[in-house]
């Protein structure tokens, strides 16, 4: 076997590294960053396990009710105050309180503009409850009555709107009356004031608390290359992420944070709800999960605890997002509102000092063209050039090998039975003809952590989502929604619907025109001789072609073009260096052999 082959092999083996890998290569950093984060919550300060102490949050089991209603009939059970902004539809709950009712009016279920808007939230005894409660907790053993989750607030207005917060009232009869400004903005974010006057004669001390709670395990998109569950940064803390099922081997199903400054929520691939209290307050926050046969899942806050005085009165605000994780909305609220690293409720992955750079050039792309497909073409060309000087000398460097391929083959032959004395007169010829017998394999390297980035842009970024290119491909974080074994729709079936082998029949024209710039490319190369490596590389971009089927669009349209270019650059330096090009001849021995 030659140099040159191994190199080709080699590369070929990251290459399929790369699209088998992917998985575990994300996956492990997270489960590491899970591990580090269990240990140092582990060796963190508890908090205080005395209810005298700290005052422990109502159950949010307890106020799951069992009946599941229609989502309509539910929002029908309780007195409710219109939600109506820009992005958000929906309503407040005036029986508690809460915010259990939005809708996101920029975004549907599907492609097609008749499909229904993404509810985001939902009352109690709907079918999948979810929704944010704040409010105050006295101390264990205090005969001061605070509203509940059956309180009945009033209202002073009939509709919540940018312009236009609402006060939402409670008075519990013994001097003490809650007061609950809501106020929103056109996208995503809420402010919460909550306000204690006491005209009773004595001092009151209660904590304040804020909580998203969901009811029932949510349907999950379910790659490891994504997080799906409790997202949040307290104090100085790294991001902390624990799945729905993660946090259910923790102690009690709970996971403890205190710091200063922070938020904490919950998150899905595109949506969020998270709380973020006074930066500048301690808190103490947790994650939880409960129940037997249907869970509730918890991320609370409990803020510092505020002494009023008789005649006085006291607030603490809570900012809540509740909403699509757009990029250039949660940057501006991080930068806007001081929130701690509230970049990160956006899975940016394991190589965030690429995947957010490379989103923010493909983004301002799409600003000038109108198409995140073309995009992606560009910034594929603008990767190839900024290694540009590194795929030359890597062409270049196996444009000599090819060029010295009689010289090796004379000293292996020369040394038949004599390996070292061969890499020893062949490394001589390297260092005298200036070849680097690697070099072939460093494009290919070093653009790993590059493919992994956009794929986790394509992947997890909502900017993508939905965004079409051109013909057929109307999603672009899709698969090619095309199929060979239904003769591309003429058959009405759907192969990926088939048990066990129908995740590997997504093979739509995209992945077809990849897997033959795929071969293009090899068939610039050499055929190997030996029988084993050349069975191997024939069959690489059929394996290839099913592989990438059931990945993004946009990835494949990516690798596709990066295929041609990498083709097109290959075939300049080998005409320049004075090297056959070997496309040709394959392909013509390769039809005369089949034909023959």
């Amino acid at each position: 076997m030659t140099e040159d082959t191994r190199n080709l092999i080699l590369a070929i083996g990251l290459s399929l590294l790369v699209i088998i890998g992917w998985n575990h290569f994300f996956a492990q950093p997270q489960i590491a960053n899970v591990r580090e984060t269990q240990a140092k919550l582990e060796s963190s300060p508890k908090l205080p396990q005395d209810k005298s102490e700290t005052p422990a949050l109502p159950n949010a089991e307890t106020n799951a009710t069992p009946t599941k209603l229609s989502r309509a009939e539910a929002l029908a059970t309780s007195p409710r105050v219109k939600l109506d902004t820009q992005s958000l539809s929906g309503s407040i709950n005036l029986r508690g309180g809460r915010i259990d009712d939005i809708e996101l009016k920029g975004y549907r279920e599907t492609t097609d503009p008749k499909s229904a808007n993404i509810v985001l939230l939902a009352p109690n005894g709907s079918p999948n409850p979810y929704y944010v409660s704040t409010g105050f907790i006295p101390k264990a053993g205090s005969p001061i009555k605070v509203p509940t989750p059956e309180s009945l607030w009033s209202a002073d207005k009939q509709t919540l709107t940018p312009r236009q917060p609402v006060t939402l009232t409670f008075d519990n009869g013994e001097g003490l009356i809650f007061r609950r400004l809501i106020a929103v903005d056109d996208e995503f974010m809420f402010k919460i004031t909550e306000t204690i006057e006491n005209k009773s004669p004595q001092a009151v001390s209660l904590t304040p608390y804020a909580r998203a709670v969901r009811i029932g395990k949510p349907a999950l998109a379910g790659y490891a290359v994504l997080h799906e569950g409790f997202v949040g940064v307290i104090g100085e803390s790294r991001v902390q992420e624990f799945t729905y099922d993660s946090i259910e081997k923790e102690t009690k199903a709970t996971k403890i944070m205190n710091g200063t400054g922070g938020w904490i929520g919950l998150t899905d691939k595109y949506w969020a709800l998270a709380i973020a209290p006074e930066q500048n307050h301690v808190l103490d926050a947790s994650f939880s999960s409960s129940g037997e046969t249907t869970k509730t899942y918890q991320a609370a806050v409990l803020d510092q605890a505020i002494t009023v005085e008789p005649g006085t009165s006291a607030s603490v605000a809570n900012n809540l997002f509740a909403g699509a994780k757009v990029t250039r909305t949660i940057d501006a609220y991080q930068s806007k509102l001081g929130i701690k690293n509230f970049d990160l409720i956006i899975d940016w992955g394991w190589f965030y000092f690429i995947t957010k750079p490379l989103f923010w050039i493909i983004d301002a792309i799409y600003t000038v063209f109108g198409n995140f497909g073309i995009a992606i073409l560009i910034v594929t060309v603008l990767v190839k050039g900024v290694f540009f000087p590194l795929a030359n000398r890597s062409y270049l460097s196996m444009a000599k090998m090819k060029a010295v391929q009689p010289q090796m083959t004379a000293i292996r032959e020369r040394y038949p039975d004599d390996k070292q004395k061969q890499q020893m007169e062949l490394m001589e010829l390297y260092k005298r003809e200036k070849i680097n017998p690697i070099a072939g394999c460093l494009p290919v390297i070093v653009q790993i952590p590059v493919f992994f980035a956009l794929y986790k842009v394509i992947f997890i970024t909502i900017e993508m989502r939905q965004a079409p290119f051109f013909g057929w491909i109307k999603d672009l974080s899709s698969p090619d929604p095309t199929n060979l074994f239904n003769l591309f729709g003429l058959i009405p079936f759907d192969p990926t619907t088939l048990p066990v082998i129908g995740q590997f029949l997504h093979l739509g024209v995209w992945p077809l025109i990849m897997g033959v710039s795929m071969f293009i490319q090899m068939k610039m190369n050499p055929e190997p001789t030996d029988p084993v490596q050349k069975q191997m590389f024939a069959w690489m971009p059929v394996i290839f072609t099913f592989m990438l089927g059931s990945f993004p669009a946009g990835l494949v349209i990516y690798w596709t073009w990066n295929n041609l270019l990498s083709v097109t650059q290959q075939g300049v330096i080998m005409k320049k260096s004075g090297v056959k090009i070997e496309l040709w001849d394959n392909l013509r021995n390769m039809f005369s052999k089949s034909t023959g």
